[in-house]
């Protein structure tokens, strides 16, 4: 009497003996770079105690790449890719992309449908990696992130914890060379224009304006929400300046905040920076055109698309790049010129 083949393992089997997830197993198995080392010997082990033979068509299938990268942002604004910044980081990722034959999908996640949108691109493996930047507080992306087998690269560090890769400005440095620059004009009251307080870049700008006061035996004059808007920027120069009249220097977190401050301060005819000195972050084109040209702090915001876009090409290779942090750097203009070689600070 004929006896049956033995009957072979399954995926299924292998997955659930290692206590992964089928499609982790799946990569282990078809030899695709983004999977953790712990799950990789799990599925590995797994193979070799089932004595699991993998279809060699099947694996054909899986090993191929979708050819596609996406550049996520935590927004719901349309017009988000028309804002300078987000505008240059994505000239920078399209540059570092070039090269490599992979399609850009840009992709705004911070609503429902987005993220959801999001979540089927990594299911359907109809992409190769993410960026994702602009991450708030307890964002769901950075959950998402965490449970996708496909490499992720934060463009700025998200709120809480420290992801595997990420590239991000000195932000925190930045702002304190910032106000480092303000007394050492003789400037002592020194107010700030916070960005979004859910953002790690907002956070970080704030500490390094604290810390620079504190060094300076000084407290912040007075602090006022922006949301990183022009028009967040103006109102919360109108405020600051109802708040303490005789302030005589204030940090904007962003360019775009410092541009409304500057609007606001000729509206109560302070001049800049006679009366008033004011220092932005971020160096947009915008800033060398403002009236006066702005004094801000330069962070390489094309280089920051281009290094997310090469940490992610790395990883999808199978390399472990390490995280990056760019360095800021101040840009003297005259709305915050400083005290001329050979001049006594202001006193």
């Amino acid at each position: 009497m004929e006896t049956s083949p033995p009957r072979q393992p399954t995926l299924d089997e292998v997955a659930a003996l290692a206590g992964v997830s089928r499609a982790a197993a799946s990569r282990v198995i078809n030899n695709v770079p983004y999977v953790s080392e712990a799950k990789r010997a799990a599925v590995e082990q797994a193979v070799r105690e089932l004595g699991y033979v993998p279809n060699p068509t099947a694996r054909a299938l899986a090993s191929r790449r979708a050819g596609t990268v996406v550049l996520a942002v935590s927004s719901d604004q349309p017009g988000l890719f028309a804002d300078p910044f987000f505008a240059e980081v994505t000239v920078g990722v399209s540059s570092a992309l070039e090269q490599a034959e992979l399609e850009l999908i840009l992709l705004l996640a911070d609503s429902a449908r987005g993220k959801e949108r999001l979540r089927r691109l990594l299911g359907s493996r109809r992409a190769d990696g993410v960026m994702l930047m602009a991450v708030h507080g307890d964002d769901p992306l950075v959950r998402l992130a965490e449970q996708t087998e496909l490499p992720v690269v934060f463009g700025g560090l998200p709120l809480t914890g420290t992801p595997r890769w990420y590239v991000d400005p000195d932000n925190r440095g930045g702002a304190r060379s910032a106000v480092e620059h303000l007394l050492r004009d003789g400037r002592r009251t020194i107010a700030m224009i916070t960005g979004q307080p859910d953002l790690q870049a907002a956070v970080a700008r704030e500490r390094g304006f604290r810390e620079a006061l504190t060094l300076a035996g000084l407290a912040p004059a007075g602090l006022a929400p922006g949301e990183f808007t022009r028009a967040g920027g103006e109102a919360a120069m109108e405020r600051l300046l109802a708040e303490q009249p005789g302030l005589d220097a204030v940090f904007a977190a962003n360019d775009n905040m410092a541009l409304g401050a500057l609007h606001a301060l000729r509206r109560h005819r302070r001049r800049v920076p006679d009366d008033v000195a004011v220092i932005g972050f971020d160096d947009l084109a915008s800033a060398a055109y403002a009236d006066p040209p702005l004094t801000t702090v330069h962070q390489p915001v094309r280089a920051l698309g281009q290094e997310m876009a090469r940490v992610l090409l790395a990883a999808i290779d199978g390399q472990d790049p390490s995280p990056l942090i760019l360095p800021t750097r101040l840009t003297v203009r005259e709305s915050a010129p400083g005290p001329p070689p050979g001049r006594p600070a202001r006193v």
